[in-house]
């Protein structure tokens, strides 16, 4: 028998299958429109808050996004079980930012795990308390975004201060609900061993083990023409892990299990 909860609708870009980089295993990760974050180097410009009226008059479905059930996630998600069971995968829940859309991102999780899958959710952690309380009871894993250690340079590159992302993170961890913490590496922004050091130490302090750094790419560019968005970090170039053993340092000699994704 269908729940009420399970036939409200989140508005969904796409559920990737097979991912082997969002957790655990081989995974199926389910993208949510919506960000309160505006991050100049973000691949899913889509997703922000801002673009948002831009990705509908696109006429591009895979811009505009499309509403979907829990059921309906959860049916498209099932049909790849077996690889779960036999890899130690799951449902990962990632963005934009999906606490954007609580209500439902809770309620999916909530019937994820009634059926006995892994749930994890990539997030930046920027929502009230209250929110991110309810959202944590059904997770097995958080891969939680930390952009800077620096609550002013976070504010200028990504439009939002990182106190309630930093509160936020705390929590979880009293909870003790797992946590990987993941640092886009960007030029421009944290990219430097001052700001490497700076978020080690954080992380270190925070009891934070283990962290996945991400080197910049150019991936999402084609996407703010599509949008007709200009992209700030057109010509910047990619960064490279064997470019970046300096930085990766850093966080090993604070005692993090640090590698690059």
């Amino acid at each position: 028998m269908q729940t009420a909860d399970n036939a409200i609708t989140g508005l969904i870009f796409n559920i990737q299958k097979f991912s082997i980089n969002d957790g655990p295993g081989i995974r199926s990760t389910v993208f949510f429109a919506g960000c309160p974050l505006s991050c100049l180097w973000c691949s899913n410009p889509e997703s922000q808050n801002k673009n948002r009226q831009a990705a509908l008059a696109s006429g591009d479905p895979r811009l505009a996004g499309k509403a979907w059930t829990v059921d309906e996630v959860l049916t498209e998600v099932e049909k790849d079980r077996c690889f779960y069971e036999e890899s130690g995968g799951g449902i990962t829940l990632s963005g934009g930012e999906v606490l954007q859309q609580h209500s439902f991102a809770a309620a999916l999780l909530k019937e994820a795990r009634r059926r006995g899958l892994h749930c994890a959710a990539e997030t930046t952690g920027y929502a009230s308390h209250e929110i991110f309380s309810e959202f944590i009871q059904n997770i097995d894993l958080l891969l939680f975004d930390m952009k800077h250690y620096d609550r002013e340079i976070h504010r200028e590159k990504t439009g939002v201060y990182n106190d309630i992302i930093l509160e936020n993170m705390r929590y979880a961890l009293e909870q003790k609900v797992p946590v990987i913490a993941r640092i886009p590496v960007i030029p421009g922004f944290n990219a430097n061993k001052k700001a490497a050091a700076g978020m080690a130490a954080l992380l270190k302090d925070m009891g934070i083990t283990e962290v996945h750094l991400l080197p910049f790419h150019q991936f999402g560019e084609k996407k703010y023409e599509q949008l007709g968005v200009p992209y700030r970090m057109a010509g910047v170039k990619q960064l490279h892990p064997e470019n970046l053993q300096s930085y990766l340092d850093v966080f090993l000699k604070e005692g993090l299990d640090a590698s690059f994704k």
